[in-house]
């Protein structure tokens, strides 16, 4: 098998992750490549993927995904950022936005640089009135980037994201891999079939007694990760002592008012609330620590501060937050949950299934597994992950609350030493240096520090080249377009209407 060309791939398991893979690989490979894809109607999909990052339109471009089509038909809205409440302490609140930079740049500097300064002399507005994403998104403001203004213009380009209902983004995915040759198979795997000598994946045995046999695996089972750690016992790099929530309640709710143009984050007693508004309901869950908070209390929680009515009995889910030790071991390939599980709090999980799916096609193989394609996959997906442990251990350790016993866990806890660096580093000049093409930029870095109270002690000498009445203006100025932009921009719920608004479908029983 390890010098047999790569012909055969079988993907074990459904949902977004499957069908993320089925739908990248049919439409990238061609059709000398046979695809299979086994799943059972009985397993559901955890499906509270609702909520991405901006990376998610580079995957549906490679798909040549219409995307007013996508967005109708998996009940969408669009996101300009997360909208983060009572984290630093109660009564705070600041938005997460998207973008490539907060103001513009002067000379060699980047804006926040000067900010830190007006700032500092109590002339300069809180940090996200210099970002069109946090203004537009905290006026219910929303478009795609405009093609009648000049380059210049930051309505040109509007970074956005969206929220789609997971169940039927899957099944989206479905038709379109369908249309592009692959097999679905339905059935339940009970048995996984090892090579005696090599111990790699001959072929899985389903319920039925059908044999699938291939020659590249890829392990979509979710968390029990039937071949990357049942068969192969790969491994499991534990988080919980950075990340310590290990279980969520995921509920629906009807919908209260226009969409919100971004995610909501609120944070409760022991973890965090996630509101996901669509097109046909709004997406609720409490991620939480069952050392903390026990589950019928969580629930308590989670339906007491819903927008509308609850449409379902909040649906349970546990985990570790973690990663595999390798998400490519032997001919198997893991992605989504079978891979790892990096909590939801800034969309990450369908973010790692396209980066895995993007990797696998920079490294595929032609014959035989080469080590090192394997080993570079494996170093690069454990340097996404782990860059992106350290963003979200930002969140839960840079506050001020100290009201219960889960946050002053997280107050206290000890973080990974690259991290503290990071902090380090802009708490002393508002400097920060971006880890090669790790996922989160220089503009998310900045946002999150400021807003959970990092406060640089200085700024970059040469600012102090700009004269004060410049840098007055310079702001001013900043702001002033940010607003009149906004002031042009259609509301949310209009954008929607227009361009892509979905059929109404019977609210859940």
């Amino acid at each position: 098998m390890n010098q047999s060309h790569i012909k055969d791939i079988v993907i074990v398991g459904g949902g977004t992750a499957g069908w993320m893979a089925a739908a990248a690989l049919s439409r990238t490979l061609g059709e000398q490549y046979r695809i299979r894809l086994l799943e059972s109607d009985e397993i559901g999909i955890v499906g509270v993927g609702e909520a991405t990052v901006p990376h998610i339109k580079a995957f549906n471009q490679l798909l040549r995904i219409d995307e007013a089509d996508f967005v109708r038909n998996t009940q969408g809205t669009f996101k300009l950022g997360i909208q983060f409440v009572d984290w630093l302490r109660k009564g705070e609140t600041y938005i997460h936005g998207f973008g490539t930079e907060i103001g513009h740049p002067l000379g060699l500097l980047p804006f926040h640089q000067y900010w830190i300064k007006a700032m500092r002399a109590g002339q300069a507005q809180p940090l996200g009135a210099y970002t069109l994403n946090t203004v537009a998104a905290t006026h219910g403001k929303f478009m795609v980037s405009a093609t009648d203004v000049p380059a210049t213009s930051p309505l040109a380009n509007i970074a956005y994201a969206y929220h789609f209902d997971a169940s039927l983004y899957a099944r989206y995915l479905r038709i379109y891999s369908e249309r592009y040759g692959v097999q679905r198979i339905e059935g339940m795997v009970e048995h996984v079939d090892l090579h005696p000598e090599t111990g790699f994946v001959e072929s899985v045995r389903l319920r039925s007694g059908e044999t699938i046999g291939g020659d590249l695996f890829i392990d979509c089972s979710g968390f029990r990760g039937l071949l990357i750690e049942q068969a192969l016992h790969t491994g499991y790099e534990d988080f919980t002592h950075w990340l310590p929530c290990d279980r969520a309640l995921a509920v629906p709710c009807e919908n209260v008012g226009e969409p919100t143009p971004y995610t909501r984050s609120t944070a409760r007693e022991a973890g965090w609330q996630w509101r996901i508004p669509l097109q046909h309901r709004t997406g609720n869950g409490y991620v939480y620590s069952s050392a903390h908070i026990s589950d019928d209390e969580a629930a308590a929680t989670l339906l007491a501060n819903l927008d509308g009515k609850a449409l379902a009995d909040p649906r349970p889910l546990r985990f570790t937050t973690g990663r595999r030790r390798k998400c490519w071991n032997r001919n198997v390939v893991a992605l989504g949950l079978a891979s790892g599980f990096m909590e939801p709090l800034e969309s990450t999980s369908i973010h790692l299934i396209q980066s895995g799916i993007s990797k696998l096609m920079e490294l595929f193989p032609d014959q035989g597994f080469s080590e090192v394609l394997v080993q570079r996959y494996n170093d690069q997906l454990a340097f996404e992950f782990d860059r992106i442990r350290d963003f979200l251990v930002l969140h839960y350790n840079a506050v001020e609350r100290d009201d219960t016993p889960f946050w002053r866990q997280c107050r206290n806890m000890s973080i990974p030493a690259e991290l503290q660096a990071n902090i380090d580093l802009f708490r002393d000049s508002g400097r920060f240096f971006r880890n090669g093409n790790e996922m989160f930029a220089e503009i998310s870095w900045i946002q999150v520090m400021v807003g959970q109270g990092i406060l640089p002690q200085d700024y970059h000498p040469m600012v102090d080249r700009l004269p004060e009445e410049e840098l007055r203006k310079f702001l001013a100025s900043i702001g002033n377009t940010i607003s009149a932009c906004v002031d042009v921009m259609p509301t949310h719920q209009q954008f929607i209407d227009r361009y892509c608004a979905a059929r109404p479908v019977p609210q859940f029983a």
